[in-house]
């Protein structure tokens, strides 16, 4: 975690993925995959509605035994198969906007996932979220992997 120069706290999360990265920014963008894999902590199933274009809006439902978490955002920046940026606004961090952005960066038949959460107000939320990108980045591996490792075998 860092912080930025106007007090705020920014996390990064860095995951080689199994596939290239146009396979991998399609599952990121996939609400039925989605369902598999965003469920960091005691997350038991997620839902979303993506409406993935500059302007379009997400939100996500992460259910717990416990509780249901609701996510929303809006879409900044739709750059396929190489970024994504949104602003993020629930769960944990009601009241505050934060903006993430996923980049899929090419390494051959794989890629690599890097996650920018920043904007945070309270360090110790920002390190919450870090575990939980953590998990997340983990789980659409292991997603990617069972799904799609077919075509990390393939040619570039």
């Amino acid at each position: 975690m860092e912080t930025t120069a106007d007090g705020r706290h920014r996390i990064v999360v860095r995951r080689k993925m199994p596939a290239p990265r146009e396979v991998v920014y399609e599952a990121w963008t996939d609400p039925e995959g989605l369902r598999e894999w965003m469920c960091p902590g005691d997350v038991i199933s997620a839902e979303a509605t993506l409406d993935v274009r500059v302007g379009g809006s997400f939100r996500i439902t992460m259910r717990s035994k416990e509780q249901v978490h609701e996510h929303v955002g809006t879409y900044q920046i739709v750059e396929p198969p190489a970024k994504l940026s949104f602003t993020w606004s629930g769960g944990n961090a009601a009241g505050e906007i934060t903006l993430v952005t996923v980049e899929f960066i090419a390494q051959g038949n794989e890629s690599e996932l890097v996650i920018t959460h920043e904007r945070f107000s309270d360090a110790d939320l920002a390190q919450r979220y870090e575990m939980g990108w953590g998990t997340i980045a983990r789980k659409f591996a292991d997603y990617l992997a069972a799904n799609h490792g077919d075509l990390a075998t393939k040619p570039a």
